[in-house]
């Protein structure tokens, strides 16, 4: 080996000025997600404003409203929580999994669940919050049943039973997973 070829390769364990450029780009380029969890965040608000509405509609018609469709008013309020519930966990989890690290200045505003949310168990919790949503889904389908066709009715429920299927299957190969890391 010349002289100058010593010069052409980084030494051993240092990368050289290509591969170190590709991996800044790498390492930066997850900072692309800070756009679409703030398009997440501006949702919030959206569900808000549906939330009062619903409310505002289910208030107004309590009175004449049949038990059945208080009822599926409630859950649809429900629902409308379940998934800005689900929107926030995904953008702080994802956000600090993902992005950086949120430093909170006062411990009290810190839920307790952040920093303690891996890929893994944000997949779970998703999940799980998917299965619920179906859940209050497949309830007002049932309520309604009625107005829906049986052929619709059995497509809801295997779709959901799919997301109950697919929920279980995640937690249990995140379980082995676990397992399998606590075991090294």
């Amino acid at each position: 080996m010349t002289g100058d070829e010593k010069t052409l390769r980084p030494p051993p364990g240092k990368p050289g000025a290509l591969e170190a450029a590709i991996e800044w780009m790498i390492i930066t380029s997850r900072w692309l997600l800070v756009p679409l969890y703030l398009g997440l965040a501006l949702l919030l608000p959206v569900f808000a404003v549906k939330f009062f509405e619903e409310l505002w509609g289910l208030i107004g018609n309590f009175v004449w409203s049949d038990e059945s469709g208080f009822i599926l008013a409630a859950l649809t309020l429900i629902d409308l929580v379940l998934v800005a519930n689900l929107l926030v966990m995904i953008i702080i989890s994802g956000y600090e999994t993902f992005v950086s690290r949120i430093e909170v200045a006062d411990e009290a505003d810190k839920p307790t669940w952040l920093g303690k949310l891996d890929a893994g168990t944000l997949k779970i919790k998703v999940a799980a919050s998917i299965v619920a949503i179906s859940s209050i889904h497949l309830l007002k389908a049932f309520m309604n049943v009625e107005l829906i066709g049986n052929d619709k009715l059995m497509w809801l429920v295997v779709i959901h039973l799919t997301f109950v299927v697919s929920a279980l299957l995640l937690a249990y190969i995140d379980r082995v997973a676990f397992r399998a890391e606590a075991r090294r």
